[in-house]
């Protein structure tokens, strides 16, 4: 399967922005607020891990914690959808494993937007993750030599 970038239509930055929106909109129906009572959005916590708080009661930390909670909500009701029993005559259900991936995405693009991370960094980090990934299967990378040092270049 080959993905080509259509360089009319960023998909990437159009799911950000509709999971801004969708956060933004959670966020007020609940009325949350941030640490000094101003309405959260997701701007505030991006702003936040833009401008270096990073503490443990900062917005971003709170807001990556509880994304990373849910995201492993979602893929425990993604693991509940799979099959495991090899000698089973049961069909997983594509449809619900489709939906169950896309709730791991909202969360996860949740966290990204809570990191500082925009679709255009995601996109670069990517690149640069992939680079490494590529060296280490090109140099039979296994426990005996791991180690991240590869990975404290990536920016």
């Amino acid at each position: 399967m080959v993905f080509k970038m259509n360089n009319k239509d960023d998909m990437l930055k159009k799911i950000f922005e509709m999971q801004t929106e969708l956060n933004d909109f959670v966020f007020t129906r609940n009325q949350l607020a941030d640490n000094n009572g101003s309405p959260l959005t997701m701007a505030l916590i991006y702003a936040a891990a833009s401008g270096g708080e990073l503490k443990v009661n900062d917005l971003p930390n709170q807001w990556l914690s509880n994304y990373s909670k849910a995201m492993r909500e979602e893929i425990n009701e993604l693991d509940a959808d799979l099959l495991w029993k090899w000698w089973s005559k049961d069909e997983i259900d594509m449809q619900n494993v489709r939906v169950e991936l896309i709730d791991v995405l909202h969360f996860l693009v949740s966290a990204m937007i809570c990191a500082g991370l925009t679709p255009e960094k995601v996109f670069d980090v990517y690149r640069q993750k992939h680079a490494v990934n590529l060296d280490r299967q090109d140099s039979n990378y296994n426990k005996g030599q791991k180690s991240e040092d590869d990975n404290k270049n990536i920016r």
